[in-house]
């Protein structure tokens, strides 16, 4: 599990340094509220606020990082954006975002930004 763990953490550090490359702000990384609701990465750029999910996979893996991405984590992902929108009063438009990594043999990694994953209008 510590491998995973690992990984995830890498994986988000490249998010963050793709996403300040192309102008983001990053609000938070890593916003819990109780053992069950996570968010990746916050970020805010042009008055919208982003919520980026984060997959990291080997490239040879079984699953795309794209494919790991079911309707079922995303009614979770939303549930936990909700609790984020309404702990914090959030008027501004907000989107959900996917970060794609696969990871290579060579070391060498290949980052995909897969913007507005899910249609958030509420």
């Amino acid at each position: 599990m510590y491998e995973q763990h690992r990984i995830g953490a890498e994986g988000e550090d490249l998010a963050q340094d793709y996403l300040r490359s192309e102008g983001y702000l990053i609000v938070e990384r890593n916003w819990r509220r109780g053992s069950h609701i996570e968010l990746d990465i916050i970020a805010e750029r042009d008055g919208v606020l982003h919520f980026i999910e984060v997959k990291t996979r080997k490239a040879e893996g079984l699953k795309t990082p794209e494919e790991a991405i079911t309707p079922k984590k995303v009614r979770a992902l939303v549930r936990a954006i909700n609790n984020y929108v309404s702990q914090h009063s959030i008027e501004c438009d907000v989107i959900l975002d996917l970060i794609a990594i696969e990871n290579n043999p060579d070391g060498s990694h290949e980052l995909r930004f897969v913007p507005d994953i899910a249609n958030l209008s509420w």
